[in-house]
């Protein structure tokens, strides 16, 4: 008995790919300085406090200079979330 042609299967060609629309991303160079600026604003607040007994930075803040110092890491914290 004959054999019969073996059919060979066309490869594989991925379907022609969507044009991309250009989306403009804004440039985002100033997240990475104003971060590191808040996160040193915020230690440096705390370090001061702490060495000068409470009389620096702010003296009629108290010990709410120490609440001031870790809002400025907190921000420096929401300002990294814009990084990409």
């Amino acid at each position: 008995m004959p054999k019969s042609r073996i059919r060979k299967k066309a490869d594989y060609t991925p379907p022609p790919a969507k044009q991309a629309t250009n989306i403009k991303l804004t440039s985002r160079s100033w997240v990475a300085p104003v971060m590191l600026a808040m996160f040193l604003i915020g230690l440096a607040w705390i370090v001061v406090f702490y060495v000068t007994d409470g009389s620096l930075p702010i003296d009629a803040f108290g010990n709410w200079n120490i609440v001031v110092g870790f809002g400025f890491i907190a921000a420096g914290f929401a300002v990294s979330t814009q990084w990409k």
